[in-house]
């Protein structure tokens, strides 16, 4: 565990009480009366596998794929209905935010989408939109006919890198970005964001900008531009770019998209139309489905098992899921709360306290002056937003906390469908 964790998470939830996961099967979700709650669902199969991808997935096999869905459609169910009333009567439908499908590639099982909304659907009312993550290889008329008609609104594309060597390096093939820019020309959706890894071996800025000038050529309206992140478990050969580097180049990047007027809705996330936005994280409260999705309310902290198999079996027996939960102390929510608001570069003192019914300043004045001080954020009438310096820290804290706490879990999730309890 890294020290720089450890310290932050004592001083922060002012305790010395590590985050303690236990396997005690949670059947309990409230989510009854959350506000801004979204849902988020995991389908885990991919064509090939790519060495630097740290996600939950398997290789894809079409019967595989089809009892997944069938069982997914279950926990749906299983989960949205569990406040109807004892005579079967449905509950009223709940209003959440927006869903988003993750892999894995979800667009692999396009032509059963429209199931797993429907099931979604008679139980929830989806207020922002419905996002699925999509390979290149994937983006074809039929794949994206099939998400309009489900009801899709947003699609993001793993580019990673238009750059032929650094394709080679991440071991895939190179993107035909003249076709992309056809058949997006021909399918229009709300949002159609590009994923970009940088800090990449020798990258430099020139090769992302022009990444991310042809994302937006060939038909992009929003961008994220992700660090790569050495994962323990993840068998990466790719050498890590020295921090100095890093900031350098996450800096020359922000500036470029500030000067070109698009809007920055995220740490790593630019748009060139206010309105485009693609985000399964940036939320209060959501509900996560399939095997190694996380479910966060306003106490709780869930993740599923990451067995495919122990997955199906739990639906099997009408239970959920459930792998390891953590019930939060009051300050260690807070401190979940703060630290994936951060991730949209501002933080506004006003919701944080209609979410928990204190000040910020009361809890955290201290901290918050600190980061004012040392140049991190600058304050206007309660709102928090994050300067250059402080985008840069925050990525690297992420990076401390993604291979302190991110990194343990799942490594030992992935070979323990089922563990007894966990400390971070």
């Amino acid at each position: 565990m890294s020290l720089i964790t450890t310290l932050t998470r004592n001083w922060l939830t002012r305790s010395f009480k590590p985050f303690t996961f236990t396997n005690e099967y949670d059947e309990q979700l409230d989510y009854k009366d959350l506000q801004n709650l979204g849902l988020y669902i995991h389908i885990p199969f991919c064509t090939s596998i790519c060495s630097f991808c740290p996600y939950c997935k398997e290789i894809y096999s079409a019967e595989k794929c089809n009892r997944y869905i069938d069982h997914l459609i279950k926990e749906i169910h299983i989960v949205g209905g569990r406040y109807d009333a004892a005579d079967g009567t449905p509950a009223p439908k709940k209003q959440v935010t927006s869903l988003y499908f993750g892999g894995g590639t979800p667009a692999l099982a396009h032509g059963r989408l429209d199931e797993i909304i429907d099931a979604v659907r008679a139980h929830f009312i989806i207020t922002e939109g419905i996002g699925v993550e999509l390979h290149p290889d994937n983006v074809s008329a039929e794949t994206l006919d099939a998400l309009k008609k489900a009801g899709v609104t947003k699609i993001s594309i793993g580019i990673q890198s238009f750059q032929e060597k650094f394709q080679t390096i991440l071991g895939r093939k190179s993107v035909n970005a003249a076709a992309l820019k056809q058949v997006l020309a021909e399918n229009q959706f709300e949002t159609v964001s590009f994923d970009f890894i940088f800090a990449l071996p020798g990258q430099t800025y020139e090769e992302l900008k022009s990444d991310i000038d042809m994302a937006f050529e060939c038909g992009a309206n929003h961008i994220a531009v992700y660090p790569f992140i050495d994962f323990s478990f993840a068998n990466s050969k790719i050498p890590v770019m020295k921090k100095n580097e890093k900031r350098r180049l996450l800096d020359k990047i922000t500036e470029y998209c500030r000067q070109k007027g698009y809007a920055r809705s995220s740490i790593w996330t630019f748009s060139n139309k206010p309105d485009a936005r693609y985000s399964s994280m940036t939320r209060d409260n959501f509900l996560g489905f399939g095997c190694s999705a996380t479910t966060l309310l306003k106490s709780q902290f869930k993740i599923n098992t990451f067995s495919t198999d122990e997955y199906m079996a739990r639906i099997e027996q009408k239970k959920l899921p459930t792998a390891l939960t953590i019930k939060f102390t009051l300050r260690q929510r807070m401190i979940y709360f703060l630290f994936w608001t951060a991730y949209s570069t501002r933080v506004d003192a006003a919701q944080f306290e209609q979410f928990f019914g204190v000040p910020l300043k009361k809890v955290y004045g201290f901290e918050m002056a600190l980061a004012k001080l040392l140049g991190f954020v600058t304050e206007k009438a309660g709102i928090y937003e994050m300067t250059l310096k402080g985008a840069f820290y925050y990525h690297y804290y992420e990076n401390f906390y993604t291979l302190s706490y991110i990194d343990k879990m799942w490594n030992i999730m992935r070979t323990t469908p089922f563990p007894k309890a966990l400390k971070l």
